[in-house]
C-alpha cells in the first residue's frame, strides 16, 4: 500500500471520523452457522489441509511472515499442507504505524501477495492488541482520538486484504466473486483483552474507552469490510475456564446489545506437554457463545506429542462450529518457543510423530 494511499486516508479520518465513530453498524446479523470463505483453499492430495477440508473443516492453517517466506524447505511446506496463513507479527500496529502517520504496508503486502497467488485464505492479525503496540498509541488519553485511530487503522490495516483481492482474477476467484464469497477474509479485531479470572486487562483501550472499546473496535473493522468474518481472540482458553466464561458472557453482552457484531471465538491454544485434555471442553463452552463460529487460532504443544495433538484435532472435528486450525509455524526452527520443540515438522522440515498420526486419523 503506498505512503500516498496512506496519507489521504488519514486527511479523511481527520474530517470525518467525528461522525463516523457515532454511526451505527449496518450490517445486518447473518445466519448464526459459520461464513463461507472468499475461496477454496489449495492444498496437496493427502496433505493436511486437503484431508481436513474432506471432514467437512474449512481450513488447516498455519503463520508466516516474509522471513519464511523466503526459505524453499518452508514454502514447500505450505503449499503442500496448509491452507491458510495468519501474518506472524507484520499486521500488528508496531509494524504498520511505528510512529504516528509513518505507514509500512511492506511486509504484510509480501504475505498477502503470497498467499493470494498460492490458493490460501488469510486472518488477519491483529487489530487491537495492549503488546506490540507503538508507544504513541499508550499515550493517548483522549476519548474521540483514540476511536478516531482505531477507525483509522481498521481502514488502512484491513485495506491491505481487499486490495490483494481486487488483483486480476485467477478462474478459482472469479467464481468466489459470482457468488458473492470475494472479500471475506478474517480478522482477529481485539486480541488477549482479558486477565485470568475473566476480567478486563487493563490497557490504553479499556482505560480510556472502558468495555465499550470492543464494541467500537469491531464496529469499525466492519466499516471497513462489511464482508470479513470478524473474530475475538485470546490464549489460555483451553478448558472451561474462567476466562472463557469471561470471554463468552462479554461476546454474549456485545451481539445482544448489537446484533452480528462479533461473528467468531478464537483460543489460541499455546499448550504444555499432555495439556490438550480440555480442548474440547474449551471448544465446547466457545461454541455456545452467540457466535458463528469458533477457531484454534495459535496451537503449539511443547513437545509435539501425537496425543495432544490428535486429541486438539478431534476436538475441532467434534464441535460443529468450530471451522478450522492454525497451528503458530512450521518447523521448530523458526517457532517463537523453538527450545520446546512445539511444531509438527523438525527442525530439517521433517514431519514428525504427531503430523503422521495427524493423517492417519483424517
Amino acid at each position: 500500500m503506498s505512503r500516498l494511499f496512506a496519507l489521504v486516508s488519514l486527511v479523511f479520518f481527520i474530517t470525518n471520523c467525528a461522525a463516523l465513530a457515532v454511526l451505527p453498524d449496518s450490517t445486518q446479523p447473518r445466519e448464526a452457522t459459520p461464513v463461507a470463505r472468499a475461496i477454496e483453499p489449495s492444498g496437496s492430495a493427502g496433505g493436511l489441509q486437503v484431508k481436513f477440508r474432506a471432514k467437512g473443516k474449512m481450513y488447516f492453517g498455519t503463520c508466516a511472515d516474509p522471513n519464511t517466506l523466503n526459505i524453499a524447505s518452508n514454502t514447500n511446506v505450505l503449499k503442500k499442507d496448509f491452507g491458510q496463513l495468519t501474518p506472524e507479527n507484520s499486521m500488528k500496529w508496531d509494524a504498520t504505524e511505528p510512529s504516528r502517520g509513518n505507514f509500512n504496508f511492506g511486509n504484510a503486502d509480501t504475505l498477502v501477495n503470497w498467499a493470494t497467488s498460492n490458493g490460501k485464505l488469510i486472518r488477519g492479525h491483529t487489530l487491537v492488541w495492549h503488546s506490540q503496540l507503538p508507544g504513541w498509541v499508550n499515550s493517548i488519553n483522549d476519548r474521540n482520538t483514540l476511536v478516531c485511530i482505531n477507525l483509522r487503522r481498521s481502514l488502512l490495516g484491513m485495506k491491505v486484504l481487499i486490495q490483494n483481492y481486487r488483483r486480476p482474477l485467477s478462474k478459482t476467484t472469479l467464481k468466489a466473486l459470482q457468488a458473492g464469497m470475494l472479500g471475506k477474509s478474517t480478522w482477529d479485531v481485539v486480541n488477549e483483552i482479558f486477565n485470568e479470572d475473566g476480567s478486563l486487562r487493563s490497557s490504553v483501550f479499556s482505560r480510556v474507552l472502558g468495555e465499550s472499546f470492543v464494541t467500537i473496535a469491531f464496529q469499525a473493522a466492519r466499516k471497513a469490510d462489511p464482508a470479513a468474518v470478524l473474530y475475538i481472540n485470546d490464549y489460555n482458553l483451553d478448558s472451561a475456564n474462567a476466562k472463557v466464561r469471561g470471554l463468552v458472557n462479554l461476546v454474549n453482552r456485545v451481539n445482544q446489545a448489537n446484533p452480528g457484531t462479533i461473528d467468531g471465538a478464537g483460543t489460541q491454544m499455546h499448550l504444555q506437554a499432555n495439556g490438550a485434555g480440555g480442548a474440547q471442553a474449551a471448544l465446547s463452552a466457545l461454541a455456545a457463545a452467540d457466535v458463528k463460529e469458533v477457531a484454534i487460532t495459535e496451537l503449539d504443544i511443547v513437545n509435539a506429542s501425537a496425543n495432544d495433538y490428535t486429541a486438539v484435532v478431534r476436538a475441532c472435528l467434534n464441535t460443529p462450529k468450530c471451522v478450522g486450525i492454525t497451528v503458530w509455524g512450521v518447523s521448530d526452527a523458526n517457532s517463537w518457543r523453538s527450545g520446546s520443540n512445539p511444531l509438527l515438522f523438525d527442525r530439517s522440515y521433517n514431519p514428525k510423530a504427531a503430523y503422521t498420526a495427524i493423517i492417519n486419523m483424517l
